[in-house]
């Protein structure tokens, strides 16, 4: 299913592989993998015209050659790293792509796109920890996107918890992960829509495997009781 909101339609695919295409042709492809998870089996558009990596679970070379035209800019967050992956993958800079390398708190223009990035992390003090008491996403190691596609902003903030930082922004399109574990879970990222009060929330980073799975139902009642406006989208359909 392909969800509408003013200029931009956004489709996902799956964990947290969303693309964004604006009124005026322009398109931008958020972690487009890893391939492991099969986000984008059937799909090798190659009409990207910007691809963003928040962090290395979700760098996977070969997926951004499925979405990338070759003309296209690809964003990474300066800590990726493909020698430190369990998986074959290229080092960014290998790629046949002008490549940036983006840290947390940056805010830059691209062509006719605004772009800004923000910490992504689990506090270690928090509820997203593995068994050792290590967070799993570590603070510096990440970043979330904000960008601003033909009026519209539509905000990632990649693998992370709700954080204090994130109250203040001003968003159009709010695309949470709500899977828990690993993230923010689905009753945090209601908390934090309500004070963003963007005019759109489309959760993503659910159900793609079991420790992931939620009540997508039980999310769009709360955040819509918050008086947020709220859509599903089903990534088979895409």
């Amino acid at each position: 299913m392909t969800v509408e909101f003013g200029a931009v339609t956004v489709d996902w695919y799956g964990l947290a592989t969303i693309r964004l295409e604006g009124r005026t042709g322009t398109v931008i492809y958020i972690d487009p993998g890893p391939e492991a998870y099969g986000t984008l089996e059937g799909h090798e558009p190659n009409d990207g015209d910007l691809v963003l990596v928040s962090h290395d679970h979700h760098y996977d070379s070969d997926s951004i050659r499925r979405v990338a035209h070759e003309n296209a800019i690809v964003v990474v967050h300066e800590s990726i790293d493909a020698t430190e992956l369990d998986r074959e993958v290229e080092q960014p800079e290998e790629l046949p792509y002008e490549v940036e390398r983006v840290r947390a708190d940056e805010s830059f223009i691209l062509g006719p796109l605004d772009l800004f990035t923000t910490p992504a992390y689990n506090d270690p003090d928090g509820p997203h920890v593995d068994e050792h008491g290590d967070p799993y996403h570590p603070e510096g190691r990440g970043c979330g996107f904000a960008v601003t596609i033909d009026g519209v902003t539509a905000f990632w903030p990649g693998d992370t918890d709700a954080l204090e930082s994130h109250e203040t922004l001003d968003v159009d399109l709010f695309m949470p992960p709500v899977g828990g574990t690993f993230t923010m879970d689905r009753h945090e990222a209601a908390a934090l829509a309500e004070t963003l009060e963007p005019d759109l929330v489309l959760p993503v980073h659910y159900d793609t495997f079991e420790a992931i799975e939620i009540d997508a139902d039980a999310f769009v009642v709360d955040v819509a009781n918050r008086g947020v406006p709220v859509v599903l989208d089903d990534p088979e359909n895409c």
